[in-house]
């Protein structure tokens, strides 16, 4: 990993996963570990999803590991700590496979990156405070840092290019996050945080500042992009541009959602937005080096991000 860099060229990311799965027929609404719970009952689901995003031409795919922890399975899945760490393991081990089955399907030489996912502490509550960041003011940071640390472990242990750490709403836990980062020397990871508003995280932190705290405390040579995600796409691009101003030419990745509003009791509602891609040409010219989609976005979403990347640079 060591010479993972996002300075040139633009890298498609996959879109979101459970959104994927639904478009194929399965649904894990209320379901406490998310999607995450089909690493267990359906591992050729979670293959063929990342498949779909990599024949969309994505570069970058994620591990199904957003909403996964060695906790959730013991609680939820009644599974041992070596089960569930086992588990936890076969998202990378999934996302594998898929990357060898695609290339055997392709003459071309292609280079695909894993990253695994690390959804905020908010997400295992499974209670939509992950779009809110109010539990990091209760929590210090070695707690946050205590809780995230082992599911990065296991994630690195089984072989990941890159950490996402990803849909971050409170700029203390990305602080905690560049933090544990330099626990594990030479694994890279990009840093990416939720927003609801202008200006602001998740939380209500300046985004402007939390960007320059975590840029300075980030070890250096592993943080390769910090951006935003699973934000509305026309707020995405005022928040590069607010992130512009203080990153210096810094590596940026953007993958908003659909612009659909999460309900904890009804789940994603309002998907009525415009088109993803059609924000892709303004989020290239703040800087950002990847780009994806997120929450209710699919591997149409991202053909659609591919083809306007693609015809950019032919231009």
């Amino acid at each position: 990993m060591s010479n993972l860099q996002f300075n040139d060229q633009i890298c498609i990311l996959d879109g979101g996963f459970s959104s994927e799965l639904e478009k194929n027929g399965l649904s894990f609404q209320g379901d406490p570990l998310w999607c995450s719970h089909a690493l267990q009952t359906n591992p050729e689901a979670v293959i063929s999803v990342h498949e779909s995003f990599l024949q969309s031409g994505a570069n970058i795919i994620t591990t199904n590991s957003y909403q996964a922890s060695v906790p959730g399975f013991q609680k939820y899945l009644g599974l041992s700590f070596e089960e569930s760490v086992t588990l936890l393991k076969s998202s990378v081990k999934f996302a594998q496979a898929a990357k060898e089955r695609y290339l055997k399907s392709i003459s071309e030489r292609k280079d695909i990156l894993i990253a695994g996912s690390i959804g905020p502490y908010g997400a295992s509550l499974a209670d939509g405070s992950e779009y809110s960041g109010a539990y990091a003011a209760e929590m210090s940071y070695d707690e946050l840092i205590e809780w995230h640390k082992p599911r990065v472990q296991y994630l690195v242990e089984a072989g990941v290019d890159v950490l996402a750490f990803e849909t971050i709403p409170a700029a203390k836990e990305g602080e905690a996050l560049m933090k544990l980062l330099k626990d594990f020397p030479g694994t890279k990871a990009w840093l990416s945080f939720s927003s609801q508003s202008a200006h602001k995280t998740s939380a209500g932190d300046d985004i402007c500042d939390t960007i320059t705290k975590c840029l300075k405390i980030a070890p250096a040579n592993q943080l390769v992009a910090i951006g935003v995600n699973c934000c509305p796409p026309d707020l995405a691009v005022e928040l590069l541009k607010d992130i512009c101003l203080v990153s210096h030419g810094f590596p940026l990745i953007v993958y908003p959602n659909s612009g659909a509003v999460w309900d904890s009791k009804l789940g994603w509602t309002n998907q009525n937005s415009p088109n993803l891609s059609s924000y892709v040409p303004q989020w290239m010219k703040s800087s950002a080096k990847i780009i994806g989609g997120c929450c209710c976005t699919t591997s149409d979403d991202i053909l659609q991000i591919t083809n306007i990347v693609n015809d950019k640079k032919i231009n």
